[in-house]
């Protein structure tokens, strides 16, 4: 379980997630994303609107499931690796649940891994989150920063993405920013402080079995 990072010691991570390498000649390398280096302090500051939400399922559902969930939390990958495909065959895909995705970054490799799976917009991201949660404990332990990303790279590419695409949103310093503070405003606001958790139709929960989660929904429906 991860707890919220601050803004300001966020920033700090980010920073030196994408500027590590300024005290090593002040030049980018092409292998390292440039991404948060310049991640602000305070959120509420930034325009956010235009990032989009990652949501399946349809729209008039009448039970709504956000997922706060971290791409380097372990218990994340083994929601997405098991009871979210109970989750999706279930009730997403049969039209009771609408499932909202938002990312958390408590460390510079998920705001990475998150570059990565927004770079292939909306009809790609489901899919290219199923393979970084899959290939998780390969890729956060690649080693130094620039191996990681490559091993995000190769994800990517895997889902179709080429390398002009994923270099373009690796290198977004502005989207890089925007994502940081959108993920803050809606941890903030929904006071989510560990990953994964759970808004169901407007109540907050932690991590739990499937069972659990499918009586909370049930009951939700009715058909408990």
């Amino acid at each position: 379980m991860n707890r919220l990072i601050p803004v300001a010691i966020l920033a700090v991570i980010l920073i030196a997630g994408g500027g590590w390498f300024l005290s090593q000649g002040g030049s980018t390398p092409p292998d390292v994303p440039l991404g948060a280096a310049d991640a602000q302090e305070n959120a509420e500051e930034v325009d956010t609107s235009s990032i989009v939400e990652m949501v399946q399922g349809d729209a008039d559902a009448p039970v709504t499931v956000v997922e706060y969930a971290s791409y380097t939390c372990p218990h994340c990958a083994t929601f997405h690796n098991g009871p979210y495909k109970n989750l999706k065959s279930e009730y997403i895909d049969t039209g009771k649940v609408k499932f909202v995705y938002r990312e958390v970054y408590f460390d510079r490799y998920g705001l990475w891994a998150s570059m990565i799976a927004r770079c292939g917009g909306q009809e790609r991201f489901f899919g290219i989150t199923d393979l970084i949660f899959k290939g998780q404990s390969e890729w956060v332990r690649a080693g130094e920063p620039a191996a990681i990303v490559e091993e995000l790279r190769k994800i990517g590419r895997l889902a179709g993405l080429d390398n002009d695409q994923l270099e373009a949103c690796l290198q977004d310093g502005d989207k890089a920013q925007t994502l940081v503070a959108w993920f803050q405003q809606n941890a903030d606001a929904d006071d989510v402080r560990s990953t994964p958790s759970f808004i169901i139709d407007g109540y907050k929960y932690s991590n739990m079995a499937w069972d659990e989660m499918k009586a909370i929904i049930d009951g939700k429906l009715g058909t408990e």
